[in-house]
């Protein structure tokens, strides 16, 4: 579930830097999909950004984990820093995770998770970012935003529809290089843009791993001053039609143009906790 410059996943951009990828025979990049992915990335998110998350893990059991989370996010000129405190259960608490999101496509955007448990906190390497985020449906390249100039980007053979009464444009998206897709994990995907506000509502990725899809949807979206926010989402991993496992995010006192130090989004902060 690729998560491009501007959107994101989990709303920390989101949503999704959120977005998700295609079939083979396709057109290999369509001017007209691109510029709208332009629009995508270009849209005002809004700038020193706080917000409380609930992250809701459901098994194909239907067995449920909640897990709290307190964020934070900044520009630092055209970069992005984002940090996020593990706040409950217990087993997850003081749990730390840093990123520094680098609008320079030539530099590797930098991720650290502090464990309490282990008094240690781990860089994430390129290697890594194709695993879990902290059990969830989300890998760690879902939580940093993608480059555009490292996808093809062309329409879907509906090339819009209506979704929740909003009309919508469908873009496939796939990646230019093996890096790339060894980096996400993601080797294609469909995009649902839509087209009064250049929001990605809707996604469908194809996992690296033979016959697992990812389904992002956004069931409600709302303009805190001004800003599009994705305030309850959900992704779904499946293999076929079955459900394989389902993340539910859910936001609630999101506020921009806070009193943010950049000194909150340091290494020695992320160890120290809230």
């Amino acid at each position: 579930m690729h998560v491009f410059r501007k959107i994101s996943i989990i709303s920390l951009s989101v949503v999704v830097s959120a977005s998700l990828f295609w079939s083979a025979g396709l057109a290999a990049d369509d001017p007209e999909a691109r510029a709208i992915m332009q629009k995508v990335e270009d849209r005002d998110e809004g700038d020193q950004r706080t917000a409380d998350m609930e992250m809701i893990l459901i098994d194909k059991r239907g067995k449920q984990r909640l897990r709290q989370i307190r964020s934070f996010r900044m520009d630092k000129g055209v970069d992005t820093y984002s940090l996020m405190f593990f706040q409950h259960p217990a087993d997850v608490k003081d749990t730390g995770f840093l990123t520094y999101d680098y609008d320079d496509p030539d530099r590797d955007d930098d991720q650290w998770l502090y464990l309490p448990a282990l008094h240690k906190t781990k860089r994430i390497a390129s290697s890594d970012k194709s695993g879990s985020f902290m059990g969830s449906d989300l890998n760690y390249s879902d939580m940093t935003s993608r480059d555009l100039e490292d996808y093809d980007f062309s329409f879907y053979k509906d090339k819009q529809t209506v979704i929740d009464g909003h009309k919508v444009w469908v873009i496939h998206s796939t990646p230019r290089s093996k890096a790339v897709i060894k980096e996400t994990g993601y080797t294609k995907g469909i995009l649902f843009v839509r087209q009064d506000n250049h929001v990605v509502v809707r996604s469908v990725s194809w996992e690296e791993k033979a016959g697992y899809t990812k389904w992002m949807q956004i069931n409600r979206l709302e303009q805190i001053e001004g800003i599009w926010v994705a305030l309850d989402m959900q992704v779904i991993r499946r293999k076929g039609k079955q459900m394989n496992h389902k993340t539910i995010l859910r936001f609630d006192n999101v506020r921009f143009n806070q009193d943010l130090d950049e000194a909150l989004f340091t290494t020695r902060r992320l160890e120290k906790g809230l």
